[in-house]
């Protein structure tokens, strides 16, 4: 059973950085879909970013520019590298993956796209 373990999140100022991590644990694809999502309180849950075992990567329009995904195929880690955080990031972020490539590159940012296998969470917190 895969279990993917968030970590990285904490509370930092606007304009500050942060590097979540995801640790898929007993991952044998060599197919994959990754992302990043989040909930900020009172809101639906979104997808952030997303990346393909081909490489391909896609990111929604409030932190294009700002944030980047990145995946370590060895060890099966997950990154989000955040960069000029905004109050507005401040949310749970959620790892989420499934073992088929993704739909498409544009579908997996759509709200309600389905991942098979999600972490706990870990929370970010921006400060103005």
């Amino acid at each position: 059973q895969v279990q993917l373990v968030e970590s990285g999140g904490a509370s930092v100022q606007a304009g500050g950085s942060l590097r979540l991590s995801c640790v898929a644990s007993t991952w044998t694809s060599s197919n994959y879909c990754m992302g990043w999502f989040r909930q900020a309180p009172g809101k639906e849950r979104e997808a952030v970013a997303a990346i393909d075992s081909d490489g391909s990567t896609s990111y929604s329009d409030s932190v294009k520019g700002r944030f980047t995904i990145s995946i370590d195929n060895v060890k099966t880690i997950l990154y989000l590298q955040m960069n000029s955080l905004k109050p507005e990031d401040t949310a749970m972020y959620y790892c989420a993956a499934q073992t088929s490539r993704c739909l498409s590159m544009s579908v997996v940012l759509w709200p309600g796209y389905g991942m098979d296998y999600w972490g706990k969470g870990t929370l970010v917190t921006i400060s103005s």
